[in-house]
This record gives C-alpha cells, sequence and structure tokens, in this order.
C-alpha cells in the first residue's frame, strides 16, 4: 500500500474532532449565551424604563393606600381587616410567637442587607460574572425605595391590637417585610431557574423561596404589626416591581442552556 493521504487524514481528523464537540456539549451541559439587552439597547434606555416603572408602580400603590386610608377606613371591608388582626391577637401561643419572630427576622432590614450581601458575592463566584449579582441589587435596591416613597404620602396606622414587635413609624402601609421578602427571596428563585432550569434541585429551591413572603406576610399579621390589606399591598409592590426587573434582565432562554461557572471580562450589559 501506499503512503497515506496526510490531506484526506488531516480532513478526516477535523470532521472527528467537530462530530465530538455536540457530544462534549451534551456531557458538560450546553453554556448560557451571554445576557442579551432587550431591545431597548442602550443602558440609558433601561434607566429610564426602570425609573417609568417604578414611577407607575409608586403611583398605583399610592392610589391603593389612600383609597384604604379614606375612602374604607370606616366601611365593612375595614372591619374585617382588622378582625382578621383581632383573630390572631386572640389566638397566639407561645411557639407561634417564635414561628412568627422567624418569619419577621427573615426579611429585617439587617437580614436583607446582609443575605444580600452574601448572595452577590456567591453569585459572582458562581457564574464569574457581576450580571446576575446585580440584578439582585437592583430589584432589592428599587423595592425598598418604591417603598419609603410610597410611606411618604400613605397616612401610617397600625393595626389596635397588642403588638408583639417595635412599630417603626414609616412602615405601616404597605409591608416593607413583606415586599422585602418577595425583592429578596423570589428574585433569587428566578436567578437560580434561569441560571439551573434543567435541575430539580434548582426547581426545588426556587418552591421553597417562594413560599419565604407568604411566611413573611403571615408573621407581619399575628404579631399584630400589619392590617392583611397592608401585607397584599406590599406583596402587590414588590411584585410589581420584580416583574419588570425579571423581563428587562432575565430573558426568556431555551431549554438545556446553562450557565459557565466562569466567564471572565464580560461586563455587565455585554456579559
Amino acid at each position: 500500500q501506499g503512503p497515506p493521504n496526510v490531506t484526506g487524514g488531516s480532513t478526516e481528523v477535523m470532521q472527528l474532532k467537530s462530530s465530538r464537540r455536540p457530544l462534549l456539549s451534551a456531557r458538560r451541559g450546553t453554556d448560557l449565551p451571554p445576557p442579551r439587552r432587550r431591545s431597548t439597547g442602550h443602558p440609558a434606555r433601561i434607566a429610564l424604563l426602570l425609573l417609568a416603572g417604578a414611577i407607575v408602580t409608586w403611583g398605583l400603590m399610592c392610589l391603593l393606600g389612600l383609597l384604604l386610608t379614606h375612602v374604607l377606613e370606616h366601611t365593612a371591608f375595614h372591619h374585617a381587616d382588622l378582625g382578621t388582626d383581632r383573630w390572631f391577637a386572640h389566638h397566639r401561643v407561645a411557639f407561634l410567637n417564635d414561628v412568627a419572630a422567624v418569619g419577621t427576622g427573615m426579611a429585617q432590614t439587617v437580614t436583607v442587607i446582609i443575605v444580600t450581601a452574601v448572595l452577590v458575592a456567591v453569585l459572582r463566584w458562581r457564574t464569574g460574572r457581576w450580571y446576575e449579582a446585580i440584578v439582585l441589587v437592583i430589584s432589592v435596591v428599587g423595592e425598598v425605595a418604591i417603598f419609603l416613597c410610597v410611606t411618604l404620602i400613605v397616612p401610617q396606622r397600625r393595626p389596635p391590637v397588642p403588638r408583639l414587635d417595635p412599630a417603626p413609624p414609616t412602615s405601616s402601609y404597605p409591608s416593607g417585610h413583606t415586599g422585602a421578602a418577595i425583592a429578596l427571596y423570589c428574585c433569587l428563585a428566578l436567578i437560580v431557574l434561569w441560571l439551573y432550569s434543567d435541575r430539580g434541585w434548582a426547581r426545588a429551591s426556587a418552591v421553597l423561596l417562594f413560599c419565604v413572603p407568604v411566611y413573611v406576610g403571615l408573621s407581619r399579621i399575628y404579631m399584630g404589626m400589619h392590617y392583611p390589606s397592608d401585607v397584599i399591598a406590599g406583596a402587590l409592590l414588590s411584585s410589581l416591581w420584580l416583574t419588570l426587573v425579571a423581563t428587562t434582565f432575565l430573558p426568556r432562554r431555551r431549554a438545556g442552556q446553562r450557565v459557565r461557572r466562569r466567564s471572565p471580562r464580560r461586563a455587565f450589559g455585554h456579559s
């Protein structure tokens, strides 16, 4: 036999390597493509979009708050609202007091700051970029800013029942604890699903994270800190804001895509 065809052999080798690439990708998991900006494109336009959304959310929550405190204050709705707080107050026991204290603690200001800082570090380490960490910060900081602006407009009033927690004067309507819980824990759940939607542990973790705001909200009502309407308003405020953040920064992707653990030199918005 004659000498091997070097050119033909090289072509065959290249074809063999190319045919192996899909197999390797299937074994390791398809890497998540760099996060893409929305059609709004420029960072200034995205900032204006978020600002407009925050203003609209603030306006809606102020209108709802004024409706509750001025129009519905002496109606059957308010009596039912207050009746819920009184029912919880009359059924308190030591064990449930401790359970409610834990729920409240999960969304305390100090807790939210510490957990957010830790999660920022973990997300940066796990993904090798700042994108997801900054999305989490935008969710938390934006919710707090809208919440504080709403409290400047809506009169603050606490339920007239014995309270199990000190009452800050600026956090009756809406429930700041409930809003913070959604902005932090639900945003984390969305990020986890966005990164690892094909993993069972990610779905289970997301379900648990989505349950945290419910736990926090019930704890606040149990402790006599909020009317149920305050808790619902806090959940609505944060849900509206989180929806805007998620649709802006966490676009849908194809099933099976996963994020690379390390992807250096990726800038926010271009990473």
